[in-house]
C-alpha cells in the first residue's frame, strides 16, 4: 500500500467530483476454480485498490458524498480461518491503514443500503464485472444483473476515469518497477526462441519470473508462433526454423500496478529478408507514433499516422497501393492491422475497461469510429500529461480475413491480393512499449527491451 494520506486524498476527490449521494465500491471475493476451496489466485478489484489499498477478499467501500463519512465494511477472521490462513490483522487495523476509522460488519451493508435507499438518495456504483458481485448487487439493490450496466452511476464513472488516467508520481515509479520484470520476461524469451521448443515451456519459465518477483502476470500470456491470432494464448506448439515467434506479455506488482509489451522474434535468431522488411515497416510505424505524443494531441490521431505509415511501407514492398492516405481513411489498412494502436494502462493492463471502454478512451470531442479496424481502437480522446498507455502497431496475414475480402472484391484499388498470396502462413508482427505522457511530450518506460532487428537478432544470439 501507498500511505494512508495517499488513500484519504483519493477519496475526497471523489466524493467532491461526485457531489452527492453514496458511493458504493465492492471489493472482490475468491472463485472457484472447481470446487469451493480450490480457487483462482485473488485479484483485488482495481477501483477498490485505488481507493482503500486493501488487498483481501469480502469488503466494501462506502463514501458518502454529502455527510463525508467513510465506512469499511468487512468481517474479522474467525477461529478455523486463523487455523487454515494464520493471524491475519483485523478489520479496524486494515481500515486505519487506509484512512479510515469506522468499521461494520459485512453483513450490515444491506440494510445500511437499504436506510438510504428509504431516505430516496442516490446509490452510485460502477458496473460490476464478476458474476460474485453483480448477484451481490442484486442483494443489496435489487437490481437483476442484466439491468446493471444501464443503473451503474455515469457521474462516478466519469469521476473515477477523471482521476485514474493521469498517474500520481508514485504510480509511475510502481509501475517502472515492473519494468525490470518485463525485461527479463522478454529477454528470457528470445534466449529460448530456439527450433524445438515448446511454446509452453517458454510460457512456463515466463511466467515463472513474474511470479518470482511477488507479482503475476498482468494478463494471460500471448505468445505464439501464429502471430496473426491476435489474442493467441495456445501454448501447444513446436518452434519451427524460419517461423516468427511473437509474444504479448506483461509484468504486473505486488500492488497491481501493470505492464505490457509486445515482441517479435525470429525462432533460431535471424530474420529472413521478407521477416525483416515486414518488421520494419512495424517498427519504423511505432517509432513515429511515439515521437508524435505530447499533451493536446489526439490518440486517434497518432492511430492514423501509423496506419498511414504501415500502409505506405506495404504499398513500397507492393502489397498494396493507390493513394495511402485515402487507402487508410477507408480502412483498408486493416486487412494487415485489424486493431487500435493502444490502451491505457495502470492498475489494469487495459486501464479501467471495466467502467467502459468509451468512457475511458472517448469524450463528447472525439468519438469511436465505426469503420473496422478503427473502431477496436481502445484510446481515442486528446491526450493529458500523466497518462500511461501502450503503442503497438502490428501487421499480420490472416489467411481467413485475406480470403474473404478477395472473395468481395474488398479494396481492390487498394489491396495486391496476388502479392499477398506468397505470404500466407507468415504469421504476424506486433511491437509494443509503455509511455508516459510528460509535460512536453513523452517518456517510454523502463529498461529498453531489444526491437530493432540487430538488437533482438543479438539477444537471441549472444545473449547480452
Amino acid at each position: 500500500m501507498f500511505n494512508k494520506e495517499t488513500y484519504t486524498q483519493r477519496r475526497e476527490t471523489l466524493r467532491k467530483n461526485v457531489k452527492e449521494g453514496i458511493i458504493l465500491i465492492l471489493g472482490n471475493v475468491d472463485v472457484p476454480m472447481n470446487y469451493r476451496s480450490n480457487t483462482y489466485r485473488f485479484r483485488q478489484d482495481s477501483n477498490f485498490l485505488y481507493y482503500f489499498g486493501l488487498d483481501q477478499q469480502g469488503l466494501a467501500g462506502v463514501l458518502d458524498a454529502d455527510s463525508g463519512e467513510e465506512i469499511l465494511f468487512g468481517d474479522d477472521l474467525t477461529l478455523d480461518d486463523i487455523i487454515w490462513m494464520g493471524p491475519q490483522p483485523s478489520i479496524q487495523e486494515r481500515a486505519a491503514r487506509a484512512g479510515i476509522s469506522r468499521t461494520m460488519p459485512f453483513g450490515k451493508l444491506a440494510e445500511f443500503l437499504g436506510k438510504a435507499v428509504s431516505d430516496g438518495r442516490r446509490i452510485h456504483f460502477p458496473p460490476p464485472y464478476r458474476a460474485e458481485n453483480k448477484l451481490l448487487l442484486e442483494q443489496l439493490l435489487g437490481i437483476k444483473p442484466a439491468d446493471q450496466p444501464s443503473q451503474a452511476s455515469a457521474d462516478l464513472i466519469k469521476a473515477i476515469v477523471a482521476q485514474r488516467s493521469v498517474k500520481e508520481a508514485q504510480e509511475i515509479l510502481e509501475i517502472e518497477k515492473a519494468m525490470d520484470v518485463a525485461w527479463l520476461m522478454h529477454t528470457t524469451a528470445m534466449k529460448m526462441a530456439k527450433p524445438g521448443v515448446f511454446e509452453h515451456e517458454i510460457a512456463g519459465v515466463v511466467e515463472g519470473i513474474a511470479i518470482s518477483a511477488d507479482g503475476m502476470l498482468s494478463f494471460p500470456l500471448i505468445l505464439s508462433i501464429n502471430g496473426e491470432t491476435l489474442h493467441n494464448h495456445a501454448h501447444n506448439n513446436k518452434l519451427e526454423e524460419g517461423r516468427l515467434l511473437l509474444m504479448d506479455g506483461g509484468a504486473e506488482t505486488a500492488m497491481h500496478y501493470a505492464t505490457d509489451h509486445t515482441r517479435t522474434m525470429p525462432v533460431g535468431g535471424r530474420f529472413s529478408q521478407k521477416q525483416k522488411e515486414i518488421y520494419e515497416i512495424v517498427l519504423n510505424a511505432q517509432l513515429k507514433a511515439i515521437q508524435n505524443i505530447k499533451p493536446g494531441v489526439p490518440f486517434r490521431n497518432i492511430h492514423m499516422l501509423a496506419a498511414e505509415t504501415i500502409a505506405d511501407g506495404l504499398k513500397a514492398a507492393g502489397l498494396m497501393k493507390g493513394d495511402v492516405k485515402e487507402a487508410v481513411e477507408k480502412g483498408a489498412h486493416a486487412l494487415f492491422m485489424p486493431h487500435g494502436l493502444g490502451h491505457m494502462m495502470g492498475l489494469d493492463v487495459h486501464d479501467m475497461e471495466d467502467l467502459g471502454e468509451d468512457y475511458v478512451g472517448y469524450d463528447d470531442e472525439v468519438k469511436r469510429s465505426d469503420i473496422f479496424g478503427t473502431a477496436f481502437l481502445r484510446l481515442g480522446r486528446k491526450l493529458q500529461s500523466g497518462f500511461v498507455l501502450t503503442v503497438e502497431p502490428g501487421i499480420y496475414f490472416i489467411p481467413a480475413l485475406i480470403e474473404k475480402w478477395e472473395q468481395e472484391g474488398k479494396f481492390r484499388e487498394y489491396i495486391n491480393y496476388d502479392a499477398i498470396k506468397p505470404y500466407l502462413g507468415f504469421g504476424g508482427i506486433r511491437i509494443e512499449d509503455d509511455i508516459l505522457v510528460t509535460d512536453d511530450g513523452y517518456r517510454v518506460l523502463g529498461r529498453p527491451i531489444p526491437k530493432t532487428v540487430a538488437d533482438v537478432e543479438r539477444m537471441m544470439n549472444e545473449g547480452v
